[in-house]
């Protein structure tokens, strides 16, 4: 987002100093001196404002109160002086009145002196040519520079790396099996290959016009997205060519000081968690590096009156605001509740309790929240700590914050049985009020709407079967199967989705209203983007049953991508699945490297590549290790202490 132009009480633009050549070149002597005047009086008026805010500053004699701004709970404490009467707020005393007096005169003499200093420094700077003036500036942009990226490379404390076990391997006995991983393994590659070629650099590929693409979500800069999303996918594929060149662009070109407005969610889950899980897998301290300095630049989205961030920020300004199209101007559920892994990594890998201190904020407020039949909704205004519209779902705005509670606990070795609490009522309220099951005997999630249930799925609500199967074991009242059947069932459901279109690929969300099951009635819900959900809760299926149909549905889904998604660019997706002469969206999206390929390529190996008792995955399968009691924060860790 680039910042307005500022502007003074009558409205007027102020025009910018021009130390480029003039436009007519025969009044540069009028134009030099204009441009002098001009400066004498901006540097007049500075002075001015300084000698009237110095002389308008409280009497500290009096002790006068400054309040540093929110109730201590949402901001770091400050030990206050004595006499506070609370902390957070600070005190200035004064025990002897004319030492504070003459402090002040020593104060001001110092003022007048630096200023009739700039001054004269002003006048010398006003004899120079502009050719020596741009050259000064320069010279002071490049200082500055260099002192960003000296900091940049500051080393962070060394902490103990969990136990990593299953970064690689995961070869199947099964000569078709292994075939059938090889398959998709090319499909990385055609994928990776064609983004080197057409799109390097930019955040997503249009494969079909061979070029650049990328959305709002990342602002207004060339990140990268797909490259460092697509990072750990590489790894684990044993594609360590394409991974070092991956690496190389991190380390010669990402540039996270930009200004640019970008969802604090969306970065969060693909920069900050494909870098953490880069590093785990690999070792490689750059990674880690670059996934602090972006979260520094996340933290000013949570400068609000609540502490609950922001959906955009500016990673330049650190300006935070809301989508305008939330209710109301309130955050969501799915973006501000999921940030609780990766924030909790950076607290161990870092030493600072700031980031594990964000999230437990949001947490404990929600737990202090009244919330409609158990239901979170999906809007909470970050002013003024009240839901906005009250609509719940497990898909789209909802989602990832049930998946994150329970991953907080799974990562946490399966310690913070805060997080299994809030997991194990948020699931059973939505158990009683939003699972239903058709006339035709497909188990569904609704969405909840004002009062009465929707009965609309979302493709992205398919990630629950797997989720449902994810926390069968340590749920309350020994439900553990009854869990996993529910996945099981909305599996097959989502399965079904697939199944009865022509293309035999899922569409963005599907009705279960009379006649009309697991099927998109709306045009404008017909079409497939390389979504993973489907095919995520088929990998958390094979896992914990070793049912075969699972291996069988993704792969009737990696044959219906490669024929109909398939272009000689790269994957695009689709605007209607139920037409067999399909249209492309020409969008290869960067969760498709990340994510779907990932989960087919590990529904396709055997168990011992990333087992699920030592790796968690983030809702972009980013995997994160699991911290154990001893290395966590939640139990101490030295470092965070």
């Amino acid at each position: 987002m680039t910042t307005p132009a500022l502007l003074p009480l009558s409205g007027r633009r102020i025009p910018p100093l021009n130390l480029g050549p003039p436009s007519f070149p025969h009044h540069r002597a009028t134009l030099r001196l204009s441009e002098k005047f001009i400066l004498l009086l901006i540097l007049s008026a500075f002075i001015t404002l300084c000698f009237g805010a110095f002389f308008f500053l409280p009497d500290s004699s009096k002790h006068k109160r400054f309040d540093l701004g929110l109730e201590d709970v949402l901001i770091p404490h400050v030990d206050a002086s004595k006499g506070a009467k609370n902390p957070g707020v600070f005190l200035i005393h004064g025990p002897d009145e004319h030492r504070h007096r003459e402090e002040e005169e020593r104060l001001r003499n110092k003022i007048r002196a630096d200023h009739e200093k700039a001054l004269e420094e002003a006048k010398e700077k006003l004899k120079k040519s502009r050719e020596e003036i741009r050259a000064e500036i320069q010279t002071e942009k490049n200082k500055v520079v260099q002192e960003m990226k000296t900091k940049e490379k500051k080393p962070l404390p060394p902490v103990p790396i969990p136990n990593l076990i299953g970064i690689n391997g995961g070869d199947p006995e099964d000569n078709d099996i292994r075939k059938k991983r090889e398959k998709i393994k090319e499909m990385m590659k055609h994928a990776w290959d064609n983004y080197r070629i057409y799109g390097w650099g930019h955040n997503e590929l249009r494969p079909i016009a061979r070029k650049g693409h990328s959305t709002n979500i990342f602002g207004s800069s060339q990140m990268g997205a797909t490259i460092v999303d697509a990072l750990d996918t590489l790894y684990i594929m044993g594609l360590h060519g394409e991974f070092r060149d991956g690496q190389k662009w991190i380390e010669d070109t990402l540039d996270f000081s930009v200004n640019s407005e970008v969802s604090v969610f969306e970065v969060n889950i693909r920069f900050i968690g494909g870098l953490l899980a880069a590093y785990y897998l690999s070792g490689e301290e750059i990674f880690k590096i670059k996934a602090v300095q972006l979260a520094e630049k996340l933290l000013p989205a949570f400068n609000t009156p609540t502490g609950i961030p922001w959906a955009m920020v500016n990673l330049k300004s650190g300006v935070g605001r809301n989508w305008g199209w939330a209710s109301a101007g309130s955050s969501i559920l799915a973006e501000f509740g999921t940030l609780h892994m990766e924030f909790v990594h950076l607290s161990y890998l870092t030493g600072d309790p700031v980031y594990y201190k964000k999230v437990m904020h949001i947490r404990k407020l929600l737990q202090k929240m009244d919330r409609p039949n158990g239901l979170y909704p999906n809007y909470l205004n970050p002013r003024t700590g009240r839901w906005g519209q009250y609509h719940t779902s497990v898909g789209g705005l909802g989602d990832s914050f049930y998946e994150y509670l329970l991953k907080a606990w799974l990562m946490s070795d399966k310690t913070d049985h805060e997080a299994r609490k809030m997991y194990d009522d948020a699931i059973e309220a939505i158990e009683k009020h939003l699972i239903k099951k058709s006339r035709g005997g497909l188990t569904f999630i609704g969405e909840w709407k004002n009062g009465h249930l929707e009965k609309k799925m979302g493709h992205l609500a398919c990630f629950a079967g797997g989720m449902f199967a994810l926390g069968a074991d340590g749920s309350r009242m020994d439900k553990a199967g009854h869990y996993l059947e529910l996945g099981a069932e909305i599996a097959r459901t989502c399965h079904e989705s697939y199944d009865r279109t022509a293309l035999k690929l899922g569409p963005e969300s599907f009705k279960f209203d009379g006649a009309v099951e697991a099927v998109a009635v709306r045009q404008a819900e017909k079409y497939y983007i390389l979504r993973p959900e489907v095919i995520e809760t088929y990998w958390y299926l094979w896992r914990f049953t070793h049912d075969p149909r699972y291996r069988q549905w993704g792969w009737e889904a990696a044959l219906a991508i490669e024929k109909y998604c398939r272009v000689s660019g790269g994957f695009s997706g689709v605007k209607d699945v139920y037409s067999s002469t399909p249209t492309h969206d020409d969008v290869q999206q960067s969760f498709f490297l990340a994510e779907t390929l990932k989960y087919l390529y590990l529904l396709f190996s055997s168990d011992d590549l990333l087992p699920l008792d030592h790796w968690v995955f983030n809702t972009e399968a980013h995997p994160l290790p699991v911290l154990h009691l001893a290395n966590t924060t939640l139990s101490g860790n030295p470092a965070v202490r």
